[in-house]
């Protein structure tokens, strides 16, 4: 089928589940540490303080650094949870295909792949697991997006089978601007603003690099809530305002862009999804104060509160990625539908009181991966248009 997404919530006809084929490690080091600053330092405050990110960068030549004088360290991740994820990924895709739903799968992370290197930086390589992330489907538009995490700066091309496939289908297909992301290409105030005290250190002076250009555009189609024609982003930093200005600029003459500012520190879906027209799945109601004025009218349903059972329990030196609210990250088959994980009764049963099947999968390690079902998939297939749901 030709390629056409326009919404969270429409029928579900064909979908990209992510791979973790190979994944051994998290990568310590600025980029990383920035991008999940809020989630360990905000949500998980039961660590101990030689957990957290360290958000400071190091003087040149000293530990292990990288090309740009930055503190790099890889922690390993235990093989028997990359196995479990892997199974849950299958048990994903065969949850989908048991809808009715075409799964695709992007290439596999070779095992020889570990590093990846640009004139500006080195990083090791993870598999295009979280792949709603740097792609961002707008109608019969592939947009790839600039990434801000190092480790995963080629990872669209992992998906480049898939994406050829739809090209050859007449989809359109666009890059946005890659960003040198040198120490300096990052918007720092954010995380300096948030952090309180505490176990997380101030930020120091960024290294400086001969590539240096100043704040550059980073962006995950994560941060872009899709409503037929209308299009809500969260804009929390310097470099997340330059890459919409773009977006307005490439897509503004199709579709109306709202913008929501710092709704979280990027991503939206961990905040806010819409799973029909006229109903939000809200992490709070107090999010419904930061959301466009026609859409604080829709009904809200409030994610129920996590329990800390519905989560395995991992030892210090394994890297908690999320907030206890990942799984409000729900996928929609849709309007009627919701792929929900099986360890969230809660949430499963506050759906089903308001007239939605609830199927349940299971996701085990969504925590210490960074994601849920929306963030593990990419929809390329709906039945929406471009309606008009905001009038």
């Amino acid at each position: 089928m030709t390629l056409n997404s326009f919404d969270e919530w429409s029928t579900l006809k064909e979908v990209v589940v992510g791979s973790a084929a190979n994944y051994t490690s998290h990568e310590r080091e600025l980029s990383f540490d920035l991008f999940f600053h809020d989630n360990i330092a905000g949500d998980n405050s039961t660590r101990s303080e030689w957990y957290y990110p360290r958000l400071s960068v190091s003087e040149a030549g000293t530990g292990d650094t990288g090309q740009d004088g930055a503190r790099r360290g890889r922690v390993p991740i235990k093989q028997r949870y990359v196995d479990e994820l892997v199974e849950d990924l299958e048990g994903i895709a065969g949850a989908l295909t048991d809808l009715g739903v075409t799964v695709h799968r992007p290439m596999d992370l070779d095992a020889g792949t570990s590093e990846v290197r640009t004139p500006a930086w080195s990083a090791s390589v993870v598999p295009p697991l979280n792949i709603r992330d740097n792609t961002l489907i707008l109608g019969d538009e592939i947009i790839e997006t600039p990434p801000m995490i190092r480790s995963r700066y080629f990872e669209t091309q992992f998906l480049t089978p898939v994406f050829q496939r739809y090209f050859a289908q007449g989809a359109r297909w666009t890059v946005m601007p890659r960003p040198l992301m040198t120490d300096a290409s990052f918007d720092l105030d954010y995380a300096r603003e948030s952090t309180v005290g505490g176990p997380t250190e101030p930020i120091g002076t960024p290294s400086p690099s001969p590539y240096d250009v100043g704040i550059e555009m980073m962006f995950d189609g994560a941060q872009v809530l899709r409503l037929g024609r209308d299009l809500v982003v969260n804009v929390s930093t310097a470099h997340h305002a330059l890459a919409c200005d773009w977006l307005e600029r490439h897509v503004g003459d199709r579709f109306r862009i709202h913008r929501v500012h710092r709704l979280s520190d990027s991503h939206i879906d961990s905040m806010v999804l819409a799973l029909r027209p006229g109903t939000l799945l809200v992490r709070s109601e107090a999010v419904a104060d930061k959301l466009p004025e026609a859409l604080r009218g829709w009904d809200r349903i409030v994610a129920p509160a996590p329990e800390t059972d519905n989560f395995p329990r991992y030892e210090d030196e394994d890297l908690v990625l999320t907030s206890p609210f990942i799984d409000l990250n729900v996928l929609s088959a849709d309007p009627e539908t919701v792929l929900v994980n099986e360890a969230c009764p809660e949430l499963a049963r506050t759906l089903e009181k308001h007239r939605f099947t609830v199927v349940p999968v299971r996701h085990r390690h969504r925590r210490l991966f960074g994601g849920g079902f929306h963030c593990f998939t990419l929809d390329t297939v709906r039945e929406g248009g471009p309606e008009d749901y905001l009038g």
